[in-house]
């Protein structure tokens, strides 16, 4: 039959008294009631034991939970965050442990947990994914301190072969480093021609490009621009769209073309006999107005940071997650999480910065920030974020007029 409108507690007093009259068996009340005979009898038991208290509704919590966090090693992490409000779970286990090195520590998601039940995390909605933003182009103060670099339009030679003039120079005095005329904007012949300007003018600070191929990559990192990363040079990127940004660089490519393409050579070899006395022109004859009608050669000296013989080690430090990226661009993460292609082989470190949010570095240069929680990597595409890095000495020749001049 159904419940009368009386509480859940009533019924089954009133259960007890019908039963205890010995008119009815327990498969006649427990049909009466609804419930099966095993329920009937609990009632009848818990009702022995406590009375009418017995039968009200109880906890189904287990009494015991054999994968508890100790309540010592609670209080402990509870205590740490108390006194540090920003540290994460993974800093607090880390301080823990080093203070109590012999204790059971749960993983960090419990403690992730314990904190948001103490009211001592805060819940974050959903956040939008908001790109980076760049910081400014640093300052050229000084020989070495920032390179400029880019391909001249392709055109093609007399006898029809392709011809992609790469250039490179010092933006401070403008001596120009390298002029080659390479068959295609390939990263092995460019990756050739950084390598011997490093080897003949040793490193600089940072290197000023565009965003094309081979010098960024569809999420701003190339294997060009991370193997500058590991000889600790800065991979600096004008915005999209802003050739101005580096507008020296691109006045300089009008004086190459009128100067050695206007008509271009018969071969590519020839036109590179063009670009070797250009070069020489250029920085050991030619005036420039920027430069108070000095030429660069009298400006520009080579950068006591040498090409090593070996990439130097990538080292982070102790509370650093230090992950190896597949040659697929992706790292385990209790799961594979995608960084790029340009990162395979190397050893980033994850650093906490806040619950669930990690910045990720590349030696000692930030490359993005990775969210724990959606599993997503933001990458600094525009340009790299400056970890630790030397900064540049010395004082630019004054600009006339505001111009710039190549």
């Amino acid at each position: 039959m159904p419940w009368h409108e009386t509480s859940p507690m009533e019924q089954r007093l009133e259960f007890i008294r019908e039963y205890e009259t010995e008119l009815f068996t327990m498969t006649e009340l427990a049909a009466q009631y609804g419930i099966s005979r095993k329920t009937g009898y609990k009632w009848l038991e818990r009702y022995a034991a406590e009375g009418a208290d017995g039968l009200r509704d109880q906890s189904r919590r287990p009494h015991t939970c054999p994968h508890a966090t100790d309540p010592d090693v609670a209080a402990t992490l509870l205590a740490l965050r108390r006194r540090h409000p920003q540290w994460g779970p993974t800093k607090l286990i880390a301080v823990a442990t080093r203070r109590e090195p012999a204790a059971d520590y749960p993983a960090r998601s419990t403690v992730a947990a314990l904190l948001k039940r103490r009211g001592l995390s805060v819940g974050r909605g959903r956040r939008a994914a908001r790109r980076p933003v760049p910081p400014p182009l640093a300052p050229i103060t000084a020989a070495n301190g920032t390179w400029t670099t880019d391909f001249k339009g392709a055109f093609r030679t007399g006898d029809g072969a392709s011809c992609h003039p790469f250039t490179l120079r010092d933006g401070f005095s403008r001596y120009v480093l390298r002029c080659d005329a390479l068959a295609g904007y390939t990263h092995d012949a460019t990756q050739r021609c950084f390598a011997r300007a490093f080897a003949e003018y040793g490193l600089p600070q940072r290197i000023r490009s565009d965003n094309g191929t081979p010098f960024a990559g569809p999420m701003g990192l190339s294997r060009l621009s991370v193997w500058w990363l590991r000889l600790g040079i800065i991979p600096e990127r004008i915005r999209p769209g802003h050739p101005e940004q580096n507008g020296s660089h691109e006045q300089f490519h009008a004086v190459l073309k009128a100067a050695t393409a206007r008509p271009p050579a018969a071969t590519r070899g020839g036109q590179q006999r063009r670009f070797d006395r250009f070069r020489v022109e250029y920085n050991d004859e030619r005036p420039h107005e920027a430069l108070d009608n000095r030429v660069p050669a009298m400006l520009y000296r080579p950068s006591p940071r040498p090409l090593p013989a070996r990439l130097p080690p990538l080292e982070y430090p102790g509370h650093f997650e230090v992950r190896r990226v597949y040659s697929n661009g992706a790292c385990w993460w209790g799961g594979h999480v995608f960084l790029s292609e340009a990162l395979m082989d190397q050893d980033v470190g994850f650093e906490e910065v806040d619950d669930g949010w990690w910045t990720v570095w590349l030696g000692t240069v930030a490359i993005g920030r990775y969210d724990e929680r959606r599993r997503m990597f933001h990458p600094i595409s525009s340009q790299i974020s400056v970890g630790r890095s030397a900064s540049c000495a010395g004082s630019a020749p004054a600009l006339k007029d505001g111009k710039t001049n190549a």
